[in-house]
């Protein structure tokens, strides 16, 4: 099975202090993986580190066959797609929604290489793709938070990327937003083209069953990885959180994690 990464004692130092602590973990092809863990468990740099935006401190890390300090990694960035709401702040406001999905194929901020028509009208289809048809035509200052994200995965899928990863896709959608959203990255874990897929998430309800591998991080440190329904237990849970919980599983196999009540 092919290896889309591999960190071997990776560890992460700004000055004295230790972000992320020998990290051992290995994602194989067509695997679908979530991480879960709360504030300031060290998830985005996590996944920053993997984009190639950090470089480990200690140890060997390796991303789609390119090993960090013996590869181009700008060109490694192209067979990477992000999601993440951070980058909306970089996106520019006045740019057609189709130029922003088009720039992912040169993963830029802004249109600034030549481009076809055929590239512009694949953008297009890709917009269409995920549902987003009406979004055409408009600027990306008008969109919802909703649609923005969708423009988002569009955008990461131009280029036909390897690792889609997905930094807490859900964040600042209402309810109704959050399902639809979701619904759209389930479709997109079962077509043939799909690549592996990363997400992180502070809710276990945002994990997908089709997200079949989970890991639990917990201040810089990996707790534990394993299958879904290894990990996203009630013992488990109440372990990695260490306090009391409860977990409710609807009919999807969607875990819904609350604190016990004492």
């Amino acid at each position: 099975m092919k290896k889309i990464l591999e960190f071997k004692n990776v560890s992460l130092k700004r000055g004295e202090k230790v972000i992320l602590e020998e990290l051992n973990w290995t994602i194989g092809s067509k695997e679908n993986w979530a991480i879960l863990g709360l504030n300031g468990a060290g998830k985005t740099t996590m996944l920053k580190m993997i984009h190639g935006d950090l470089w480990p401190s200690n140890g060997q890390l390796e991303v789609l066959d390119n090993v960090f300090g013996k590869s181009n990694i700008s060109l490694l960035k192209r067979k990477i797609g992000w999601v993440s709401s951070a980058l909306q702040d970089w996106l520019h406001p006045g740019d057609l929604v189709e130029q922003i999905v088009l720039s992912g194929k040169f993963a830029s901020i802004g249109l600034y290489e030549q481009y076809t028509e055929v590239e512009m009208q694949a953008a297009k289809e890709q917009i269409i793709r995920l549902g987003g048809e009406a979004l055409i035509g408009k600027t990306y200052r008008v969109l919802s938070q909703g649609e923005r994200q969708l423009v988002l995965i569009a955008r990461a899928l131009m280029a036909n990327p390897e690792l889609l990863i997905l930094d807490e896709p859900c964040n600042g959608l209402d309810f109704f937003a959050r399902e639809r959203l979701l619904n759209k990255i389930a479709k997109l874990a079962v077509s043939e083209e799909s690549p592996a897929l990363l997400m992180v998430s502070h809710y276990t309800e945002e994990i997908l069953p089709c997200f079949s591998k989970i890991m639990f991080l917990k201040k810089g440190k990996i707790y534990a990885t394993g299958r879904r329904e290894e990990l996203l237990t009630p013992a488990k849970l109440s372990d990695f959180y260490e306090a009391p919980i409860n977990i409710l599983v609807d009919k999807t196999k969607r875990v819904i994690v609350y604190p016990k009540q004492s």
